[in-house]
C-alpha cells in the first residue's frame, strides 16, 4: 500500500484469471454506495423563506449558498442529529471555519468557501442540522419529517469517499502469467482514512456474501440468516437513513 494525505492505493492479489475486474468493480461499488458518513441534511437561514430565494448585502444566491454548504464534510460522534450555526458579521469572506462545533462535532474542510459578505451591515445566521447517513440520499427519498417553516431539506452526501478507481494487471503465480492484481486507489474527505475506508468495505462486502455462503436446506439457515441480517442493521449498512421521529437535536 502507497498513501498520501486522504489518497491511497491498495494492491489485491494474486486473484485467479479474470478475477481482478470482478473484485475491483464490487468493491468500488460498496465504496461509493455503502459507507457512513456524516452530512448537512437541513438548512435555514435567518431572514430566508426558500431556497430561490436572494439576500442583500451577500453575493451568492441561496442555491448557491446551499451547494456551498454541500461540499462541507463534518465527523460526527455521536448517532443522533445535532444542530449547530453560523453566524457572522461584516464585509468579507464566509467559510466553514465560521461554523461553530462542539466536542460532538468535527469540520474537517474548514477552508471551504460559503458565501461573500458584501455589505458591513449585513449579517449573516445560519442554522445547519447534520446527520448521519449512507451513501447519497436525495431528499425525495429520505424520509419526510414536518420541517419548521423557513427550514430548507438538502440532498444528503454521506459518503466519506470522494475518489474511486481501479486498475487490473497480470502477475505471475508460478509458471502462469495471466493471474491479476487489482490496484485500488482510494481518497476520502478525511472524515474516515482510506484504510477504513477499504477495510469497511470489505466488511460489507463479507457479511453480505456470508448469507449467500449458507446453504439451502442446513437447519441453522434461518438463525444464521437473522444474525447476519442483525449485524449488518447495528453497523449501520441500509440503504437509506430513516430517523425516529420525535427524537432530539442537539442545539449549539
Amino acid at each position: 500500500m502507497s498513501k498520501q494525505g486522504n489518497r491511497a492505493v491498495f494492491e489485491v492479489g494474486p486473484l485467479y484469471p479474470g478475477y481482478g475486474t470482478t473484485i475491483g468493480n464490487t468493491l468500488r461499488r460498496v465504496l461509493i454506495s455503502s459507507l457512513e458518513g456524516s452530512a448537512i441534511t437541513s438548512v435555514k437561514i435567518s431572514g430566508v423563506d426558500h431556497e430561490f430565494s436572494s439576500m442583500d448585502g451577500v453575493k451568492e444566491d441561496v442555491v448557491e449558498i446551499i451547494l456551498n454548504l454541500k461540499r462541507v464534510r463534518f465527523k460526527l460522534f455521536g448517532d443522533e442529529p445535532v444542530t449547530l450555526t453560523l453566524k457572522t458579521k461584516g464585509i468579507g469572506d464566509v467559510t466553514a471555519a465560521d461554523i461553530k462545533t462542539t466536542s460532538d462535532v468535527q469540520v474537517i474542510n474548514k477552508n471551504q468557501h460559503i458565501a461573500t459578505i458584501t455589505d458591513k451591515k449585513k449579517e449573516l445566521e445560519i442554522e445547519l442540522t447534520i446527520e448521519k447517513g449512507i451513501g447519497y440520499i436525495p431528499v425525495e427519498q429520505r424520509h419526510k419529517e414536518k420541517m419548521s417553516v423557513g427550514e430548507i431539506a438538502v440532498d444528503g452526501i454521506f459518503t466519506p469517499v470522494v475518489n474511486i478507481n481501479f486498475t487490473v494487471e497480470n502477475i505471475r503465480v508460478m509458471q502462469r502469467t495471466d493471474y491479476n492484481k487489482v490496484l485500488l486507489d482510494i481518497e476520502t474527505d478525511g472524515s474516515v482514512t482510506p484504510e477504513e475506508a477499504f477495510t469497511g468495505a470489505v466488511d460489507i462486502l463479507f457479511k453480505h456474501l456470508e448469507i449467500i455462503r449458507i446453504l439451502p436446506g442446513m437447519a441453522s439457515v434461518d438463525s444464521e440468516a437473522e444474525k447476519i441480517e442483525d449485524e449488518l442493521i447495528s453497523g449501520g449498512e441500509k440503504e437509506e437513513v430513516k430517523p425516529k421521529r420525535g427524537r432530539k437535536k442537539k442545539t449549539i
